[in-house]
């Protein structure tokens, strides 16, 4: 693993623990980070989370990640011991929840007659 993944890696780790552990926000309890993309020159961190809850949770808890952006990026900095830590900006991960509509879709279809699936 070259060294940008190893510190997207290590970012990722202390923002899960930041935001799980040491926020006491409880609009933050449903987030789990899924992915941190560095910028090639490791000035800003793009951080894919993924949020359990209806739309009006998911709006609040994104609103709380972001009021507590630069709470994260100094616990980060002084976690890992970093002089310059990255720019967090934090994104919401809605894989899942497209996997999950395409899912349905497709039972959906099954249900109908209208999907052949050979099993």
């Amino acid at each position: 693993m070259r060294r940008p993944e190893r510190f997207a890696e290590a970012i990722k780790e202390q923002i899960s623990e930041v935001v799980g552990f040491e926020l006491d926000d409880p609009r933050l309890i449903a987030v789990t980070v899924t992915e941190v993309k560095l910028a090639p020159n490791m000035r800003d961190a793009k951080v894919f989370v993924l949020i359990d809850g209806d739309e009006k949770e998911i709006n609040e808890a994104m609103k709380a990640l972001h009021h507590a952006a630069p709470v994260v990026r100094s616990q980060v900095a002084m976690s890992l011991d970093l002089r310059h830590a990255p720019a967090i900006h934090f994104i919401r991960d809605t894989v899942e929840e497209k996997a999950n509509r395409i899912d349905a879709i497709l039972e959906e279809l099954k249900n109908n007659g209208e999907l052949v699936t050979e099993d």
